[in-house]
C-alpha cells in the first residue's frame, strides 16, 4: 500500500503521545550510546528532521547488531525477518509495538520515505549475518556498499529537505560509497581480526595478494590494493560534489559534515601508508568541530575543499 493511501484511508495508528515520546527518546538513546559521528550533523537539524535521523540510525544499528553480535544464523535470521515484517507493517498502516518501529513511523509518513531503502538495508546486514565477506567481486561490493551505505543516503534525503530527483540521488550514492569504501580502508586490520576481508578479489588476485584475511595482512601486495581502492573512494567524493552543484548545499550540511570528516580519515590513511595497518584512523573532537564549522559555512564544491 502506498503512502497516499495510507493518508487518504486514515490507517495510521494513533499512538498516544507517551508511546510516540518514549519511541523518540529510546531512538536518541540508541544513537548517543553507539558514539557516531553522524550524531554532530543530526544536531543542527530541526526538532521534526533530528527525530527522523535519529529513528533511521536507531533502525541501522538494530540490525547491525542483529547481524554482527552473537547467536545463530538461525537466529539472525529470524531477528532480521522479524524487522520485514516491521516495516511490512508500517508501510501497511499496521500498528507496531517495537519503540524503535513506532519511531520510524512518523518519518515514514511525514517524509515520504521509500519502503525499498529500508529493505535494502536489511539485505545488507543479511549479507553479514550469513558469514562473513571475504574477497568479494566487484558486482557484490558494489551492491553491498549500496545496501549499507546507498540505502541510508536515499533515507537521508528527503528527511534533509533534498528534492527527489537525479541529482539527489547521485549524491546519496555516490557519497554513500565513498563513506564506505573509506570505513573499508579504516578497518581493514580490524575486520581481519573477525574473519573478514571486503577487499575485491579480482583486485587482490591481480596483486598477488591471498585471500585469506589475516594472510592477506602481511602481502607486500597490500598496499597497491588499498591505494587502487582509496583512488575509487576519491573518486566517489567528487562524484558527490559534482551532484552537489545541483542541489541547495544548505539543506545537505549534515551530510557534507560527514563527507568533511571521512576525507579526513581517508587523507589520514593515506598519510599512514597503504602498506602500514595501523590502528584505525580517528579524529579528535577538536578536529571534528573545525570541519563542522567549515562545511556549515562553506560548499565544498571543489576536490579537497
Amino acid at each position: 500500500m502506498s503512502l497516499a493511501a495510507i493518508s487518504a484511508r486514515a490507517l495510521r495508528p494513533d499512538y498516544s503521545p507517551g508511546a510516540r515520546a518514549q519511541a523518540a527518546a529510546q531512538a536518541a538513546a540508541i544513537v548517543t550510546r553507539s558514539g557516531t559521528s553522524f550524531a554532530l550533523g543530526m544536531k543542527i537539524l530541526s526538532p521534526e528532521r533530528r527525530a527522523g535521523m535519529f529513528a533511521v540510525y536507531a533502525f541501522c544499528r538494530v540490525i547491525d547488531d542483529i547481524a554482527d553480535e552473537g547467536g545463530t544464523l538461525i537466529e539472525k535470521r529470524a531477528g532480521l525477518h522479524l524487522w520485514r515484517g516491521l516495516i511490512a507493517d508500517l508501510y501497511a498502516g499496521r500498528r507496531v509495538e517495537d519503540p524503535v518501529a513506532v519511531a520510524l513511523e512518523e518519518p515514514i509518513y511525514r517524509f515520504a520515505l521509500p519502503q525499498r531503502e529500508f529493505e535494502l538495508l536489511i539485505e545488507g546486514m543479511e549479507m553479514d549475518a550469513e558469514g562473513p565477506v571475504i574477497a568479494p567481486d566487484w558486482d557484490r561490493l558494489v551492491g553491498y556498499c549500496r545496501r549499507v551505505a546507498g540505502a541510508v543516503g536515499m533515507l537521508s534525503m528527503p528527511i534533509f529537505g533534498a528534492p527527489a530527483g537525479a541529482a539527489s540521488d547521485r549524491f546519496a550514492l555516490a557519497l554513500g560509497e565513498a563513506l564506505q569504501l573509506t570505513n573499508i580502508l579504516r578497518d581493514v586490520g580490524e575486520d581481519a581480526q573477525l574473519g573478514r576481508l571486503y577487499l575485491p578479489g579480482p583486485l587482490l588476485d591481480a596483486h598477488g595478494v591471498p585471500r585469506a584475511p589475516l594472510t592477506a595482512l602481511a602481502s607486500p601486495g597490500l598496499g597497491p590494493v588499498r591505494a587502487e581502492m582509496a583512488a575509487r573512494a576519491r573518486a566517489k567524493f567528487t562524484e558527490a560534489r559534482e551532484a552537489l552543484r545541483a542541489l541547495d548545499w544548505r539543506v545537505l550540511r549534515p551530510a557534507l559534515l560527514m563527507m568533511g570528516m571521512y576525507e579526513a580519515y581517508l587523507q589520514r590513511v593515506t598519510r599512514q601508508g597503504f602498506a602500514r595497518i595501523a590502528e584505525p584512523a580517528r579524529l579528535s573532537r577538536l578536529e571534528k568541530l573545525a570541519i563542522a564549522l567549515r562545511y556549515f559555512y562553506f560548499p565544498p564544491l571543489r576536490q579537497g575543499a
